[in-house]
């Protein structure tokens, strides 16, 4: 809404609203602030694959966002944000940052871009094998699927 010398309008100015409060200068009404019409403004879902899983290993290991970045080495003070924003896809984080992301959670790379549900159970299970027995177990999925 738009206050004009005390009446209002309706009309609209792209997506956003401006609230007046009644100081009068010169016979002009001051704008104090605007607000956003978040009906039309987009909405953060955490849709994205590598945000969801960030997501969910955190939460299975109890780890705060806030313990997850600082893990990584993002500052203390910007850490649950930055996490945050992350499992959100409010921001990709970098590949470099995946790799830490990824390490600190016990987890390897791909299974955080892994759009299938049980290929990427699969490829958490198999990381969490030893060397030696992933490598026969691999063998013997491999030859079973030849």
């Amino acid at each position: 809404m738009i206050c004009i010398e005390g009446e209002t309008t309706d009309e609209l100015l792209s997506t956003t609203d401006y609230t007046c409060c009644n100081d009068y200068r010169d016979n002009i009404i001051a704008f104090c602030h605007e607000t956003r019409n978040m009906s039309r403004a987009k909405q953060i879902s955490p849709q994205n694959i590598a945000g969801r899983r960030i997501r969910a290993l955190r939460e299975g290991r109890g780890w705060s966002q806030e313990k997850l970045g600082v893990a990584i080495g993002i500052d203390e003070s910007s850490a649950r944000a930055r996490i945050s924003r992350y499992e959100l896809g409010v921001h990709e984080p970098p590949l470099p940052t995946v790799r830490l992301i990824a390490n600190a959670l016990n987890a390897p790379v791909a299974h955080l871009y892994c759009d299938d549900d049980s290929t990427a159970e699969l490829l958490l299970k198999l990381h969490s094998l030893d060397g030696k027995v992933r490598e026969v177990q691999i063998r013997k999925f491999l030859a079973a699927l030849a």
